[in-house]
Formats: C-alpha cells, sequence, structure tokens
C-alpha cells in the first residue's frame, strides 16, 4: 500500500461562511462562499445524512469500505485488536469566514446514553490563521440560565459570558467535550477531533440555520444543554489549554491524548516518523514522503494524504512543515 493524496472533500452549503482560505491555502480556486470545512480522510458522515462527509479515495472507493475490507493493513493489528475498524479520527481544515456560533459538543458518555454512538466530539485546533476565539465560562451559571439565554436567543450574553483569547498561528487550542467555544472569524485551523458530527447549538439568530429545530440533536434543549459544562473556568485553566508548538514533537496538550494525537513536523533535511494509520497535511514547504515499505511521493504545502499503517515507517526529506494527526494509542 502507498500514502495517497487527497482531493478537497468540502460538504456544501453549511451555515456559516468560509471557504476562501482553504482554497489559498490548498492553491485551488473557491466555488462557494459556504463551503468553510474540508473534511480530510474522513470516514464520518455529516450529521443527518448516510455519505455526505466521507472521503472518497482517487480510485472512486469510500475510504471508509477500504479500511472495513482491509482494516488491518489500514490501521494496524493492535489497533483492530482495541478499536476494531473504527479510526478514531477526524480532521478537518476550517475556515471561519464569520465568526462561528456559540455551541458544544457532548462527551461519550452522554453521546452513549442519549444517542447511542459510541463517540462524542473532543477536538483541538492546529491554528494556521490567527485571530479570537472565544472558550470557557468566566462564570457559573445555572442551567435555568442556559436555557433562558438560548430560548430568548440573547447572543450579546452569551458570547459575554466567555473568555475571549487571541490566539497566533503555530498555536494548538484544546476543546474538552461540553466546554462552550466560537472561532472567531479569520480563523484558520486544522481541527483534529472524535469522529462524529454532534453539535448543540446555543446560538442561531445570525446564521443559516434553523437552530432551534436542530441544535438540540433531537434531544430538546432542556435535555441537550445537560451536555454543557456550566462551571466557569479561570484564566490559567483556559491557559492550560493552549500550547505554542515548538519545532518537532507533539503538539497538543496532554490532556487530548485519550482522544487523538497531533504531531507536527519541523522537516530540514531528514525527518523520521513511526508507522502507523495518519493523516498528513502539508503546511509549508515541500518534502518527498519515502514510506520503508512502498513508494516515495512528492508532496507540497496544502496537500493532504491518508497513509495506511501497512506503508510501515516513514522518511520525509526536503524543507517543510507536516502535521501528522493519528488516532489515540492503545491502551
Amino acid at each position: 500500500m502507498n500514502p495517497i493524496l487527497l482531493d478537497p472533500n468540502q460538504p456544501p452549503d453549511r451555515f456559516y461562511r468560509g471557504g476562501s482560505q482553504i482554497a489559498r491555502f490548498r492553491r485551488r480556486g473557491s466555488s462557494s462562499d459556504y463551503i468553510p470545512e474540508d473534511w480530510v480522510a474522513s470516514t464520518t458522515t455529516v450529521h443527518g445524512h448516510s455519505t455526505l462527509g466521507l472521503t472518497r479515495l482517487p480510485n472512486g472507493s469510500l475510504l471508509v469500505d477500504e479500511i472495513k475490507q482491509h482494516a488491518t493493513a489500514w490501521l494496524g493489528a493492535e489497533h483492530v485488536q482495541h478499536f476494531g475498524t473504527d479510526t478514531h479520527l477526524l480532521v478537518k481544515l476550517l475556515d471561519a469566514g464569520q465568526r462561528l456560533p456559540v455551541h458544544a459538543h457532548p462527551d461519550r458518555s452522554f453521546a452513549r446514553r442519549h444517542l447511542d454512538v459510541a463517540h462524542g466530539k473532543a477536538e483541538a485546533w492546529y491554528v494556521l490563521s490567527g485571530g479570537d476565539i472565544h472558550l470557557g465560562l468566566r462564570r457559573n451559571v445555572t442551567h435555568d440560565e442556559l436555557v433562558a439565554l438560548v430560548e430568548a436567543q440573547h447572543v450579546e450574553q452569551l458570547l459575554a459570558l466567555l473568555h475571549r483569547v487571541t490566539v497566533e498561528a503555530g498555536q494548538t487550542v484544546y476543546v474538552p467535550p461540553g466546554v462552550l467555544h466560537a472561532i472567531g472569524e479569520g480563523v484558520l485551523v486544522v481541527e483534529v477531533q472524535e469522529p462524529t458530527d454532534l453539535s448543540i447549538l446555543l446560538e442561531w439568530r445570525d446564521f443559516a440555520i434553523d437552530g432551534e429545530d436542530i441544535g438540540d440533536l433531537g434531544l430538546g434543549f432542556e435535555t441537550a444543554l445537560r451536555a454543557v459544562e456550566t462551571r466557569c473556568r479561570s484564566d490559567g485553566e483556559i491557559a492550560a489549554l493552549i500550547n505554542t508548538v515548538q519545532e518537532t514533537g507533539d503538539s497538543l496538550v496532554s490532556a487530548a491524548d485519550e482522544y487523538f494525537r497531533l504531531e507536527r513536523l519541523t522537516v530540514d533535511g531528514e525527518e523520521d516518523c513511526d508507522a502507523g494509520f495518519a493523516v498528513l497535511i502539508v503546511t509549508d514547504g515541500e518534502c518527498l514522503i519515502s514510506p520503508h515499505r512502498s513508494e516515495a511521493l512528492l508532496a507540497a504545502a496544502g496537500q493532504t494524504l491518508v497513509m495506511p499503517h501497512a506503508c510501515g515507517q516513514f522518511t520525509l526529506r526536503g524543507n517543510a512543515t507536516v502535521l501528522a494527526a493519528r488516532p489515540p494509542r492503545h491502551p
């Protein structure tokens, strides 16, 4: 098996603007103002859809089907033993052409209990273009207070409840399940997350979506908002979720380790990488990706790839910055 270059996979007609920064990053034209996400090596569908969001490989097959048919080759025997054919990973490019709505995602326990799915949605961002984000509560709130704010769509009051933080290119942000957040306009990130599309919307007033109908995951807001963290997070606790990435190595805070991994690889000559299923995004420069068991592939800034486990260890040669997203380590 060989590493595979991937075409953009941008679900159309999303409810918030964006896409132009992804087009520039990928060195391609943009066809719409409402394609703000590129789902990279995705085995996950858009919520409520049967195939939308799934990555189709150059040979025409769906990645999810290939993994199910050849799980050990794609994921490795140990991964399959512990996790089955579940990649435990979804990677996106996300371009906030407008500030995203205030929202949160359920944790695994809530998702299993109320939605009968295996994953919640922890997520993390590697910042490519900086700006402001809103993250975590500045004071304690009650469940009833949240319900009232959502029903009345008091957006300004919702935003005022959250810490506002300026992030820069090269930083990472870990967003635990349940924590309220919103990415600010102009921010471009690589998002690594659990493989679901589960969002609880607290805001929809100025967006092209009927949040009152679908923002509660079909549970009713009285129940859905039980998944939202209502305790204050101090300035120090918010700072502890943010990491300034060094030259090469793990880029996320350790709290993210149980969900996924994200390495930044700064290639200046050669960089050796462990075998294993990985999603690669070249953010700068150009390098030759040389698996020990298969053919080499040249990749340049803006390109994305999926690396099967069967390729074995691989070496990056050249001058480039590469992000490597991987599933969590086996328990």
